[in-house]
Order: C-alpha cells, then structure tokens, then sequence
C-alpha cells in the first residue's frame, strides 16, 4: 500500500479529526486546540504518518478565504462603517506598537534594524482563523471584545499587504522584488512588472468590479443558478464565485481572503445571502480543520529539542508583550474590563501569515533561514497555546467579573414599588414594559453592567446589583413588595435568588421564568409555586399557526392547542413528583405513558367536533374547497 498516496493521506487527516476533536470538546478545550494536537500527534516528529504538510498547508489555507467569506456575509456595509473607528484606529495602534517594541527588542539584542523591523512586522500579526474560530465557537463575536477582535484582525489583514510591498525593499542583497513563490502558498503577481500606476488602475478596477457585480448582477446569476432547482449547482456557483474572486485578487498582488472578505460585505443584502452561507460552510468548516492540523504537524520538534528553554522563552516573551500592549490600548479605547481581558487574550499569539511572510522574508535574503525557521516554531507553539489562554481566560478571569460585577457597589436604590423585576433582558424588559403601560410602579435590578448601560440609554431605570444578596433585596423592598418577578438569564442564579426571597421574605409572591422543563423542576424544589416557561406559550401559537398551514381549521388547531397545553401543565407536577423520589426509570417510562396519553386524546377530541363547529369558528373565506 502506498503511504503517501492522497487517500491514504486524507483517511490520516480525518480520522485524526474524528478521534480528537470530539475528546478536546468534551474536556472543555474547544476544537481548534483538539486539530491542533491531532497534527502533532499524526505528524512527522511523533506517529509519523503524513508525508509533506507544506503541499496541504497552502491548499487548507483556502478555508481562511471562506471563512472571511461567510464573515463578511454576516457584515452589512452599514454595520462595517461603524467599525471604521476600531480597525483604523485600534488596529493601526495594535500593529504599530507592537512592530515597534518587538523590533526594539530584537535591534536591542543584537539584530540590524532591517531584521529588526522585518521581525516586529510579522510578529505584530495575529491568528485571524484561530480567534475567529475560537471566539465563534463560544459565541463571543457580537460581544465587545469579539467585535475589538474582529476589528484589529481586519487591520491586520490589509497591513499585510504592504509588509509584501516592504520586505523585499529590505533585501540585503539588493534582490528585486520577485513574488511570493508557490511554496509559499501564492502565485506571482501578474501585475508586478507594470508600473505603479498601472498596478493601482488595475486594482482599483477589480476592486470596483467585484463591488458593482455583487450588488447589481449576482442577484440576476444567483436566480438563474436557482431556477434550474439543482442544489448542487448552487453549491458549484458559490464555490465558483468564491475561489474566482480569492484567485483574482491573487493576480493582481492582493490577499484573496480580502477580497472574499469584500465580496462577502456587498452579498450581505442579497437575498441569497442564507442560501450561501448553508452551501460554503461545510466546506469552510472542514478546511479550516485541515488548516489547523497542518499547523500542527508542522512543528518542527528537532528544532525545539536543541533550544528548548529558548523557544519556550521567546514564546512567553512575544504572548507577554503583545498582551501587554492589548491590554493598554484596550484601556486607552476605554474598553470593559472584562471584554479587554477577552480581547487581548483572544489576539496575543503570532498569525498564520508569518508562516508566509518569513518564508518570502528568507527567499528575499532580509532574514536567515535560521532565525526564519526559529520564528516560525515560535509563532505555530503561540498559536497553540491561544485556546489554552481562551480557557484560563474564560474559567479564572471572567468569572471574577461575572460574580463581582467588576468590583462594581451595588447602587443606591432610592425608590420602593409593589413589584420587583430581576433581570432586564430580553425577557424581563417585556414583563416591565407591559406594567409600565399600565402604570404599575416597577424596581428594576440587574447584575450586567453592560446590558444596564444599554437599556439606560433608551430611558429605562435600572439599579445595578446581584439579587441574590439579602441586603440588595432589603433596599429594594422587599419586605413590602407585593410581587417579585424572577427573569434573570443565569439557571443557577435564578435558583439562588429564588432560596433567599423564600426564606427572608416567605410573604413575598414570586413569579418565575423557566428556560426548559428541568429548570422549572429546579425552580419548584426552591419553593416557586408560579412558573412560566419562557417558549412554551410561543411554541404553543406557533405549533397551532403550523395545524392551520397544514389544512386544520382554526377552531380545530386551536382547541388542539390549548388541549395540549392544559394535558402538559396538568402532568408537569405529577412528574416532578415522580422525579423527586429519584426514580429515573419510572420517570421516563411515565413520561412516555403521558405522550401516548396525549396523542390518544387529540385523537379522540379531534372525532368528536362535528364540522358545523369548525365551519362556525371560521370566517367564510376560510372554508376549505
């Protein structure tokens, strides 16, 4: 059998994929460290079973093109200049600072300042597919540090378009500039020998082109393509469009994650946009995987077994420093503390671009190979230790903030009213709004210091404090309160709340929202003896608005509703019942029991209505032919 063959190759990939990244999952890692580790493992310096990783490397780093694709599908033109002020300002710091301290330091120790600057350049850059990843998969983009992040990336992106520009300015040979080379993971430019102004006409022009065909023409292809009603020939049109634009952008000189990123933007409002998100993602996903583990495998360990004190050292030296620096500008920008230690955790570890960049600074004769090679060692070791700070970030940082309020004191509360609202999310703000309209006096508390700060804007009064603590209660009025409603987000938090009013404040009537079956079980044992399931009621309308699609008559749908509904209340409590005597088994096999139960009484019910009824519910233009 042969080893090296492109099957044999991919069977390693995806069975290293399989076995690691669901065992990084469910210890708490996250995937891009479990592809991570897979690549060390299957690479050359441990089981040995890949043969060249540079060949797969520079074809995985297409699921970065798609990946900034689908970001920029999510990114409509209005939202992306409001973020002009982070990326030109928070980006251009961030790279700026960080090239000239790490420079420094390498000018410090011995380098010439071409070296010098090379190396603070590259090192500058971050890992736009690890963070984006990272900060995905734990649904922290549309958080404020996600969104920092997501700014300094895109800076970056771009700035690595004149570090190509740069680098070969620096040659201490005098080499002219020649190109990144295929083993780099780029073709030449096909532009390069015109002059300036021609380059800058051209690129203007495929800039332009890409912008005008995405809003006026794409739509017309799109329907095309979806008329012919052959999924697979969309998913052939957006690869089309996505791999010709990435390819474009590369003739002319530019990075072709840019231009997807752009394409993705000016698609952002077609109608399509859902349609190719669905088609892309797959490919992306499994992409940015094969990305990862090729960073992975290629570790160089023989390098690292020679100096390893030294390689460790300059990884902790370049995460330190970096972080440092993000950790001031996020200050400097006045950023929530607890999002800039997000942000900067998110982003202090090298970029995959370095791999590129050092390769092109080699070839260019600006740096040695083999402080090259160090460097690149440096950045693939940060890059792993990225999901490691993500960990330490999320279990030993944030909870400080989440528990403390950032050391926040709770405000004064200088009001009492007849009902107390806990938690002003999306669920408590519609409980409030609807007493507000009908003028009962609310005291509002909340422990978010980021969603009080934005619901105060739009006139709300809201007091900052963890309901849970007795004397916040005590200042809110609770003693005299005729009603607390208990609408806070956290599971736990609800459960704690819901203890202290019942043994400090027995008199005190309590209504609770409940985030699943399980929660209103756990809201029962603290003694809540009225809970509301926040989707109940809506699935309930929406599954009677699904019978009416389906051809019921409306009065047939919704007595189908509401008998569902008073079936599944009834039971709720005789199955709590059951559950607190911790029998599991009689509880599933009960609850089994009162589905059947249910589907034979809408069975039952839905013979007894006699068709005058339903005809009766209806208006006239309802009737079905």
């Amino acid at each position: 059998m042969e080893y090296d063959s492109f099957l044999f190759q991919a069977f390693i990939y995806l069975v290293a994929a399989i076995v690691s990244v669901p065992i990084a999952k469910r210890l708490g890692l996250g995937s891009v460290l479990g592809y991570l580790i897979a690549g060390v493992i299957i690479g050359p310096y441990v089981l040995r079973l890949i043969a060249s990783v540079g060949d797969v490397m520079h074809f995985a780093e297409f699921g970065v093109v798609l990946m900034l694709f689908l970001i920029g599908l999510e990114l409509q033109p209005s939202r992306l200049w409001k973020l002009k002020g982070p990326i030109i300002g928070l980006g251009g710091l961030q790279v700026f600072t960080s090239a000239v301290v790490i420079g420094a330091i390498a000018y410090t120790i011995g380098f010439g300042w071409r070296i010098s600057l090379t190396i603070g350049l590259i090192l500058a850059l971050s890992s736009t597919a690890i963070v984006l990843q990272t900060l995905s998969e734990k649904g922290l983009m549309n958080s404020e540090g996600g969104r920092s992040s997501f700014s300094v990336l895109l800076f970056q992106d771009i700035a690595v378009i004149p570090m190509l520009a740069l680098i070969p300015l620096l040659a201490m040979s005098g080499a002219g500039f020649s190109g990144l080379e295929m083993e780099a993971g780029h073709a030449d430019s096909a532009v390069e020998a015109l002059p300036g102004w021609q380059q800058a006409l051209i690129v203007t022009a495929l800039i332009v082109t890409i912008i005008i065909a995405g809003r006026f023409l794409a739509r017309y292809a799109f329907r095309f393509i979806a008329e012919t009603r052959l999924r697979e020939m969309f998913t052939a049109f957006a690869l089309f469009l996505v791999i010709g634009i990435a390819l474009s952008m590369q003739l002319v000189g530019l990075s072709p994650a840019l231009g997807t990123f752009l394409a993705g933007v000016v698609l952002a409002e077609s109608e399509y946009r859902h349609e190719l998100e669905s088609d892309i993602e797959p490919f992306k996903g499994l992409l940015l995987g094969l990305f990862f583990i090729s960073v992975g495998a290629s570790i160089d360990f023989n390098l690292f077994m020679q100096e390893p004190y030294l390689i460790l050292g300059l990884v902790l030296v370049l995460v330190s420093i970096k972080l440092v620096i993000l950790f001031i500008l996020g200050v400097v920008f006045k950023m929530n503390m607890s999002q800039n230690f997000l942000y900067s955790f998110s982003l202090a570890q090298g970029g995959e671009f370095g791999f590129v960049l050092f390769s092109f600074a080699t070839q260019n004769n600006v740096i040695p190979a083999e402080i090259s090679g160090t460097l690149i060692l440096v950045i693939a070791l940060s890059m792993m230790m990225t999901p490691i700070m993500m960990i330490i970030n999320e279990l030993l940082i944030q909870p400080h903030f989440k528990s403390f309020g950032e050391k926040r004191d709770p405000d004064e509360i200088d009001e009492k009213n007849p009902v107390i609202i806990a938690g002003f999310g999306r669920f408590g703000q519609i409980v409030g709004r609807l007493l507000h309209a009908n003028n009962i006096g609310t005291t509002v508390l909340d422990y978010k210091p980021s969603q009080i700060d934005m619901v105060r804007r739009f006139g709300y009064k809201v007091f900052y404090g963890d309901a849970s603590r007795l004397e916040l209660l005590e200042s809110a009025g609770a003693a005299e309160a005729k009603l607390f409603i208990l609408a806070v987000d956290d599971k736990d938090k609800a459960i704690e709340i819901a203890k202290t009013l019942k043994k400090h404040f027995p008199g005190l009537q309590i209504i609770a929202r409940s985030f699943d079956r399980r929660h209103t079980y756990d809201l029962m044992a603290a003694g809540v003896e009225v809970i509301e399931r926040e989707t109940f009621a809506s699935a309930i309308e929406l599954g009677e608005s699904a019978l009416k699609m389906l051809g019921f008559h409306g009065y047939q749908a919704h007595r189908a509703a509401i008998t569902f509904k008073h079936h599944d209340e009834k039971h709720l409590m005789e199955l709590y019942e059951v559950l607190e005597s911790e029998d599991e088994n009689t509880f599933i096999e009960m609850t089994k029991e009162k589905n059947q139960d249910l589907i034979d009484l809408l069975k039952s019910d839905q013979k007894d209505i006699e068709e005058e009824a339903d005809h009766a519910w209806e208006r006239p233009s309802e009737f079905k032919k």
